[in-house]
Order: C-alpha cells, then sequence, then structure tokens
C-alpha cells in the first residue's frame, strides 16, 4: 500500500478529511489545504510536530492530526526528516512529552506495522512467563508476507531470530503449529480443489476421533498450509463428514492454547474481520478496556482490512466501532483512536 508516496499524500489528506468543509479552503487559507509536492509536505509536517513538542505544554491536536492522517509510509519519511532537521529521533521527545495510552497509541503508530508487531512478539516473551494469547493473535492471523516482514524486523530491531524464541518460549503442539506458521508459506491461491477438500476434511476427521495427540499433524497441516478458500471448502465438507463444524470438533478435542490456536486459523479463513471485530469488542466489553489490544488491532489493521472491520462490528453488535470506541476511552486517546478510525 502507498508505494506512489507523493499521490498517496495527497489522496490521504483529501480523502481523511472531509469534515473540512468548502469554506475552508477558501484563498486566504494558510497552506495546511493546498497540496504541494511531497517533500515540502513531509518537512511541514516534521516542523508541526517539532513546534506540538517544544516549549511549555505539549500540542496533542496537532500531533494526533498530522499522524492520523498520513499512511505508515509517509510516517517513516516524517521521522527521518525530523532527524534530519533536529538531529533527534521523534520518538524520543514525544516519549519525553506524552504519557499513558495516549503515548502507546502514538508511538505504534511511528513503527510500520510489521515493526510494532515485532516490538509486540518480544514483550510477549520477554522475561518470566509467556503471553501466548498475543503470539497466537499475531502469528496465526497474518498472511505470507506479513510474517515475513515481520520476521526481518524482529531480526532488525532485536537482532534475534523469531523462529528461535518462539521455539524456546513454546512447547509441545502450540510450538508445532507456531512454527508451521512462521514458515509462511500457505497457498494463497484462490483456486479450490473439491477432491483435495474432501481427502482434507476425511484427514481431520480421522485426526480428531480418539486418535488425537498423535494425528495434530494433520490439523497443522492443513490449517497453516491451505489457502483460506480451499479451507472453507474443506469446512464445509467437514461438516457433511461429520455432522459437526469444524470449530466444535476443535472445541471437544483440544484445550487451551492449542485450542486458541486452531480456532483462530479457523476464524480467520471464514471471516478474518469478523475475528478482529470480535476482538476489538472483547476488549470493551465489561468493566476495564485492554488499551493494547485496541492499540494493536486499529494501529496494524488502519491499512489493510480496518474498514471491513468496521461494518463487521457494526454488524455483529448493532453499532458502530467509532461509538464503542468513544464510550470506552477518553482524552487524547480517545481523539486519537477516532481519528484511525475516521
Amino acid at each position: 500500500m502507498g508505494s506512489s508516496h507523493s499521490q498517496t499524500y495527497k489522496l490521504t489528506e483529501d480523502i481523511r478529511k472531509p469534515a473540512v468543509g468548502a469554506a475552508s479552503l477558501s484563498a486566504d487559507e494558510p497552506s495546511a489545504h493546498k497540496h504541494h509536492h511531497h517533500g515540502s509536505d513531509t518537512e511541514r509536517d516534521a516542523k508541526k510536530i517539532h513546534s506540538a513538542c517544544k516549549g511549555a505544554g505539549t500540542n496533542e491536536k496537532k500531533i494526533i492530526e498530522v499522524l492520523s492522517s498520513r499512511t505508515s509510509e509517509q510516517r517513516q519519511q516524517i521521522k527521518q526528516k525530523y532527524k534530519d532537521l533536529y538531529s533527534k529521533e521523534m520518538e524520543e521527545d514525544l516519549k519525553g512529552d506524552l504519557s499513558g495510552n495516549f503515548e502507546k497509541a502514538v508511538l505504534a503508530l511511528l513503527d510500520l506495522p510489521c515493526e510494532y508487531e515485532a516490538r509486540e512478539l518480544r514483550r510477549a516473551m520477554k522475561g518470566a512467563g509467556t503471553d501466548e494469547s498475543l503470539l497466537i493473535e499475531i502469528l496465526c492471523t497474518r498472511s505470507n508476507k506479513e510474517i515475513v516482514n515481520i520476521k526481518e524486523a524482529y531480526k532488525r530491531l532485536f537482532d534475534r531470530d523469531l523462529e528461535s524464541d518462539v521455539k524456546s518460549d513454546t512447547s509441545g503442539s502450540l510450538q508445532k503449529i507456531l512454527v508451521m506458521v512462521l514458515e509462511a508459506t500457505r497457498d494463497e491461491t484462490q483456486q479450490v480443489n473439491a477432491e483435495l477438500a474432501e481427502q482434507d476434511a476425511s484427514d481431520l476427521y480421522k485426526a480428531g476421533e480418539g486418535r488425537w495427540g498423535t494425528e495434530e499433524l494433520a490439523f497443522n497441516v492443513v490449517l497453516a498450509k491451505r489457502s483460506y478458500s480451499q479451507l472453507r471448502a474443506t469446512f464445509q465438507a467437514y461438516e457433511k463428514v461429520c455432522g459437526k463444524d469444524i470449530e466444535e470438533s476443535i472445541k471437544s478435542e483440544t484445550s487451551g492454547d492449542l485450542e486458541k490456536a486452531y480456532l483462530t486459523l479457523v476464524s480467520c479463513a471464514k471471516d478474518c474481520p469478523g475475528y478482529f471485530a470480535t476482538l476489538l469488542y472483547k476488549s470493551m466489553k465489561g468493566a476495564g478496556t485492554d488499551e493494547e489490544t485496541l492499540i494493536r488491532i486499529l494501529v496494524t489493521r488502519a491499512e489493510s482490512d480496518l474498514p471491513a472491520i468496521k461494518e463487521k462490528f457494526q454488524q455483529m453488535y448493532k453499532k458502530p466501532l467509532a461509538e464503542a470506541v468513544h464510550s470506552d476511552t477518553s482524552g487524547d486517546f480517545r481523539k486519537l483512536l477516532l481519528a484511525i478510525l475516521h
């Protein structure tokens, strides 16, 4: 996304600011809404952030305005320009001035999605204990290309190998499926092979019937390697063979993290935006909000399937995602998330 930079710059500015209204585009308006060529845009943005941070008090509004209306690639260019102009890292200046969830969300936006995911994976494994749910959420939902990018970012940021870390931090069945997913060799074609679907369905049925444990390999290969469209055909065939849907079988045959990993892979094959809509809903449901999940999904999906996630959320929970976020967050954090959702 966003490889033709100068063009996307104009586009995002137009698309993301529909609320400005024609009035503010009058001739005497400052240059904010006139589109220059790309270079000066980046420079203007870097200067805006710098002026938002310096002196007493931080201008959060300016920071939100710039960061939420640019693509991830453009934010990288702004960071570089900031460094060229002021000989220091933009993150460092922002870190010094911001705090709490607002700071977390701003720093998340300054990473490429693959870098942010790499940091989240590192956080999931660092220190005592491992956050398996987080490993599953990230690794079991990404495309081959995304996984390759995450592995590269992980190496670049931490000078460590993601696969080795996952191997040493997990064990048993969960380890096997995560390592297989990390190979990033899922078939990504659209064709469906009906015979293979029948074959896979019957292998899964046999693997799940009583001989569980020896046969999870069948599940791993099918769930980690087949294309999403192929998997949907397999799940239908499975229901015919077995009389119940694949999720029911997984729930009755497995438990704990392996169950979670399998169900995540199935959900994503069936309906990835629905999977993320559900996670968002859960992060806001009941007492307390899981802000980290909120940040992670909104920031990393912003340029891929966020529109589809919003649509799904509305369908499933009969209210707009923005409304849910609005009622569950506050202050600048709320403003930033709503700007991303805009």
